[in-house]
C-alpha cells in the first residue's frame, strides 16, 4: 500500500485508504451468506476493541485487562438509549445514532477514570485495577436490575432494513454494513491518531516516562487521553455488538473475554492495527472451525461436550506459544518480514553467468604485468606483527649470533 499514491502523507493518506478499505469490505459482503455476514459484523465490532486495545497496549504501553467491561458499557449505553427513544416513537437512523453517540459518551467517562488511575498506577497494580472492573459487570448488573434486567440482560427493538433496501438485502447484509461502517470509521481515526502527534507522546512515554517529561511532555495527560480514546473504540464496538445480537447481557462480557481479546491482540501484533484485524478475525472464526470440526468427527457425546467448551482456550494457548517463540512481533510481523526481504533481494545485483566469467577473468588478470593491481598475497592478507627493535626489548624477536 505504501506504493500506492505516494504523493498523499500524513492524515489524508489514512483517511483515503480507510475509505477504500471499507468500501471493499462493503462489497465483499455481497459474496457471502447471511451467516458469513453475521460473522463478519462480530468480527468488525471486536476489530472496533481490538484496535483501541492494541494502542493502548502497544503505543502508550499500559496494560488493561478491562476492554471488555468497557464494551458492555457502550451496549448497554446503546441498548438503554434506543428503548427509550422506541418509546418515545423514534426509530430508524436517528435512533442508531443518538444509541451509538450515548455509548460512546458512556464508555468515554469510564474509561477517563481509569486513566487517572493509570497516570498514578504501572504494570501489574494498573493491570489489577482494570480486572476489577471486569469482574464487577455482573455484579453492578445485579445490583441495578431494575433498569440492567440482571443475567438476563437488556433487549432492543428489532431493528431492520431500510425500507429502500428492503429488496435488494437481507437483514444480516445490513448489520454487516452498519457494523463495516462503524469499524472504519472508529479504526480510521485510531490510525490518524496514532501517526500523529498523540502516537508520538505515547511512544515517548512508552519508551521512557521520564526523558519524555524532560522534553516538555505531560505524562499525565498522555496515559489519561490514551485510556479514553481506547475506552471510546471498546465503547463503539460494544454498541455495534448489541446492534448485531440485538441484546446485551453481562455474561457475554465475562472475565475470560476479556483475556481473550488481549490474547488476541498478541496474537496479531501489538501497536499493529492489521495485527488487531487479524486477531478479531481469529476470536470468530477459529471456535467456529474447531467446532465444525468436532462436529464431523464420531466422537461420544460426553467427550464432544467436553471439547466444545475447552478446545479453543487450548488451541488459543498453543498458538500464542508458538506465535511468541516463532515470529515476537504477532502474525502482522510476516508481513513485514516478506517485504523487508524482497527489499533485499532487490538491492543485491544477481550475477549472471557471463557476469561471473567476466569478474573472474579480471581477478585471474588482476596479477599480469602491465596492470596496476597487484595480486594480495598471504602477507597482505595477515600481515606479520610489528615487533620492537630495541635489543633490550622484550617483546624483540630472537635472532642467531
Amino acid at each position: 500500500m505504501t506504493r500506492l499514491l505516494p504523493s498523499l502523507r500524513g492524515v489524508p493518506r489514512v483517511l483515503v485508504f480507510g475509505a477504500v478499505l471499507t468500501l471493499i469490505a462493503i462489497g465483499g459482503t455481497f459474496l457471502l451468506d447471511p451467516y458469513r455476514n453475521f460473522q463478519l459484523a462480530t468480527v468488525a465490532a471486536y476489530f472496533c476493541a481490538t484496535a483501541g486495545l492494541t494502542l493502548l497496549i502497544g503505543q502508550s504501553g499500559q496494560l488493561s485487562l478491562g476492554q471488555a467491561a468497557l464494551m458492555a458499557a457502550g451496549g448497554y449505553g446503546y441498548a438503554l438509549t434506543t428503548n427509550a427513544m422506541t418509546d418515545a416513537g423514534i426509530t430508524g437512523i436517528p435512533r442508531f445514532l443518538t444509541g451509538m453517540l450515548v455509548a460512546v459518551v458512556v464508555s468515554a467517562a469510564l474509561g477517563w477514570l481509569l486513566g487517572l488511575a493509570a497516570a498514578r498506577l504501572r504494570g501489574p497494580y494498573l493491570a489489577g485495577v482494570t480486572l476489577t472492573l471486569v469482574i464487577a459487570v455482573p455484579a453492578v448488573a445485579a445490583v441495578f436490575s431494575g433498569v440492567l434486567r440482571g443475567d438476563q440482560g437488556v433487549q432492543i427493538a428489532y431493528d431492520g432494513v431500510p425500507p429502500a433496501l428492503d429488496r435488494l438485502i437481507a437483514v444480516e447484509q445490513w448489520q454487516a454494513w452498519v457494523a463495516i461502517l462503524v469499524a472504519g470509521v472508529v479504526v480510521t481515526a485510531l490510525a490518524a491518531f496514532a501517526g500523529g502527534r498523540l502516537g508520538l507522546r505515547m511512544r515517548a512515554v512508552r519508551d521512557d516516562e521520564t526523558a519524555a517529561r524532560l522534553n516538555g511532555v505531560r505524562s499525565g495527560g498522555v496515559k489519561v487521553t490514551a485510556f479514553t480514546v481506547s475506552s471510546v473504540a471498546a465503547g463503539a464496538g460494544g454498541a455495534v455488538l448489541c446492534f448485531v445480537t440485538q441484546s446485551v447481557s453481562p455474561g457475554a462480557y465475562t472475565l475470560a473475554f476479556s483475556l481473550l481479546l488481549v490474547v488476541a491482540v498478541v496474537l496479531g501484533g501489538l501497536g499493529s492495527i492489521g495485527g488487531a484485524a487479524i486477531g478479531s478475525a481469529l476470536i470468530v472464526l477459529l471456535p467456529w472451525l474447531l467446532g465444525a470440526a468436532t462436529a464431523a468427527l464420531p466422537l461420544p457425546v460426553e467427550v464432544a461436550q467436553r471439547l466444545s467448551g475447552n478446545l479453543s482456550i487450548l488451541v488459543f494457548g498453543v498458538l500464542l506459544i508458538v506465535v511468541m517463540l516463532a515470529w515476537p512481533g504477532g502474525l502482522a510481523s510476516l508481513r513485514r518480514r516478506g517485504r523487508s526481504s524482497a527489499r533485499n533481494r532487490d538491492r543485491v545485483p544477481s550475477r549472471t553467468p557471463d557476469a561471473q566469467k567476466h569478474a573472474l577473468s579480471r581477478s585471474r588478470d588482476a596479477g599480469a604485468p602491465g596492470t596496476d593491481r597487484q595480486p594480495e598475497d598471504a602477507g597482505a592478507r595477515h600481515p606479520e606483527p610489528v615487533f620492537s627493535s630495541a635489543p633490550n626489548s622484550p617483546t624483540a624477536p630472537h635472532r642467531k649470533r
